[in-house]
């Protein structure tokens, strides 16, 4: 069985649910990326340096970036030298599982939950990046498993950002413990930290500041936040996610990769998927940083943040090809 019939087999053994939104979300992702190398089947000659010339642009439109791209196009090269006669459809089960390779190259790292108390989970980003949205739809998340959530709005620079998630804490009926607008974000980790022990909380979820203006105030920032939720919780913070909207591209790459300095990055959040065609930004942040894509958001309601699933990816962004 080829690798790309195995994808659709793993694909259809999920929920239908799970399926719709997966396919929905990446509509426009495999539009620039499965619609286009299908148009490429026509004048197909063989893996050569016309073929892979347009494999670069198709791959470089859907945001894997020139790095990546490079070596996913010099690794089908060398993998299809040794087929002469090769046809498209075996070409393209080459391609798709040379990217799974690319991605699973660096093992990805678990979700650490602390055993002995509350779970505490920084969430970092740019401001418009979803991070306030995320926070919410992760307590609804959670909350479906039986968790106790709360919240704490550390992100006191921002205009409105305490507000923000205070409103979605109500909503959700989960507690926030709110910082002071333009006071040490620091001070509100502390005051979470003690909340969340005091009350049995399973989840702590930290909305913090996502300045980038000066990256010295933000690695001074983010290394004080780490070290105050340690000192109140053993192990804390038990992990540190960057939230990243997805339509801003290679934008974000280099967003993702001033965090990754400034702080040890355990995952990804990749929001507003369903609304850009560069899905490829998932290989290109898996390979730069050699972070895990955790979540991805497929939609604007709560149940479509998504735990990422890399075959229903694949699958997603290149339906169709199996069919060759």
């Amino acid at each position: 069985m080829s690798f790309l019939s195995k994808l659709k087999d793993k694909f259809f053994g999920h929920a239908e649910e799970e399926k719709a939104v997966y396919l929905s979300g990446f509509k426009k992702a495999k539009q620039t990326f499965g619609d286009q190398l299908n148009e490429m089947r026509y004048q197909f000659k063989g893996v050569d340096d016309e073929f892979l010339e347009q494999l670069t642009i198709i791959l470089l439109e859907s945001d894997v970036g020139i790095e990546t791209a490079d070596l996913i196009c010099d690794r089908l090269k060398e993998k299809c030298d040794n087929f002469p006669g090769l046809t498209f459809h075996w070409a393209m089960n080459f391609l798709i599982e040379i990217m799974q390779e690319v991605y699973n190259e660096y093992e990805d790292t678990d979700i650490v939950y602390n055993e002995n108390g509350p779970t505490v989970i920084l969430l970092e980003g740019v401001n418009g990046s979803g991070k306030t949205t995320s926070a919410a739809k992760l307590a609804q998340m959670y909350m479906k498993q039986g968790k106790s959530v709360a919240f704490v709005a550390a992100d006191t620079f921002r205009a409105g950002a305490i507000d923000q998630l205070a409103k979605w804490g109500e909503r959700l009926g989960v507690h926030c413990i709110k910082g002071r607008e333009n006071g040490d974000p620091s001070a509100a980790i502390v005051d979470g930290c003690r909340y969340a022990k005091e009350n049995g909380i399973d989840i702590l979820l930290c909305d913090t500041a996502g300045r980038l203006q000066n990256k010295v105030n933000l690695m001074n920032e983010l290394s004080k936040m780490n070290r105050v939720s340690a000192r109140e919780i053993e192990g804390a913070p038990h992990n540190v996610w960057l939230v990243l909207d997805a339509t801003t591209g290679q934008n974000g790459l280099s967003q993702a990769q001033v965090f990754a300095e400034s702080t040890k990055l355990s995952g990804i959040i990749l929001t507003k998927m369903d609304g850009t065609a560069k899905g490829g930004i998932v290989l290109a942040i898996k390979h730069k940083l050699h972070v895990p894509v955790l979540f991805i958001g497929l939609g604007e309601q709560p149940e479509d943040l998504r735990p990422f699933n890399l075959d229903s990816y694949l699958y997603s962004i290149s339906e169709g090809l199996e069919n060759g």
